[in-house]
């Protein structure tokens, strides 16, 4: 996220349909870092893989704390074909990942927790507003307009 907060208000840049994953994990158990360790490691190391590939279909990504036990993501892109292909992709990083998760739930008895929500957002469906904020959200992902250009109200953004 840019540090400098942009004056005004401003909305985000995003045309057509746009996918947003939401992904997380909580530690249930805090003395049990075998169990929630490696979950936390791997989020990072998939970001940094969709990143290095623009073709990836991530647009942006955002990692977030609720607490001291949740840790999630949210995740920008642009379509879900993209977003499945990237989770079944056998060379990628999601796929190992995911396969060592479930032996360490399996063993870890409840000692963390996993969660992930995936909404498909038609156009004309989502609408923005960020005042004097850096660029954040879906803005950040898809660069920012004066709201003027895509309508003063959210009826007019959600309109278009």
């Amino acid at each position: 996220m840019s540090a400098k907060p942009i004056e005004g208000r401003m909305t985000a840049r995003a045309d057509g349909e746009t996918t947003v994953f939401l992904i997380g994990m909580r530690i249930n158990k805090f003395r049990a870092p075998r169990s929630w360790w490696p979950v936390a490691r791997a989020m990072p190391r998939m970001l940094k893989e969709l990143s290095r590939d623009k073709g990836s279909g991530l647009i942006g990504a955002r990692i977030l704390l609720g607490g001291p036990r949740l840790v999630y993501v949210v995740q920008y892109w642009s379509s879900k074909e993209k977003l499945l292909a990237y989770a079944s992709a056998p060379d990628q990083e999601h796929r190992p990942a995911w396969a060592a998760f479930n032996r360490r739930l399996r063993a870890g008895r409840g000692k963390v927790g996993f969660w992930h929500e995936t909404y498909v957002v038609p156009a004309g469906s989502y609408e923005s507003v960020y005042i004097n904020m850096p660029e954040f959200g879906l803005g950040e992902a898809t660069g920012v307009a004066p709201v003027g250009s895509r309508g003063e109200r959210a009826a007019d953004r959600l309109a278009s």
